[in-house]
């Protein structure tokens, strides 16, 4: 099991688990040798993310190291809005390539698909009517 700055990625038996966030989604990752299918809660990838900006995100990771074909992936992901969930599968896909074959992680770092996007919503303060607007003015 490799831990590396609160990463955790595993290695049970035949396939590599690796988790991903971004925002307030959580994707869980399955990575095992086969066919090249990628499922997420139990549906194909075009079905669940039928945009073609969160299809791309997500199997742009596997595309662009070759291992679109030689590789099966099964994703969990609860939590957050389509776009979120889709960057939490591209940071778990890319961590669990990393667990699978080392001599990809500074290629992977490189191209920015192991850094977590940070960004969350800001929360509401009181006395404003959200994060930063305050209520109207009025002179009279």
């Amino acid at each position: 099991m490799a831990v590396e700055q609160g990463v955790r990625s595993a290695r049970t038996g035949d396939h590599i688990t690796a988790t991903g966030r971004r925002k307030t989604a959580v994707a869980r990752v399955r990575l095992r040798p086969g066919s090249g299918a990628i499922t997420v809660n139990g549906r194909e990838l075009n079905a669940y993310f039928p945009t073609i900006k969160d299809f791309v995100l997500v199997a742009g990771v596997l595309e662009q190291f070759g291992k679109q074909g030689a590789v099966t992936v099964d994703i969990t992901v609860d939590g957050g809005g389509l776009t979120g969930q889709a960057g939490a599968c591209r940071l778990g896909i890319a961590r669990a390539l990393k667990a699978l074959e080392t001599d990809l992680a500074e290629p992977l770092r490189q191209s920015g698909l192991l850094t977590r996007d940070g960004r969350m919503k800001e929360r509401k303060k009181y006395g404003l009517r959200g994060a930063r607007r305050g209520t109207q003015f009025s002179k009279r």
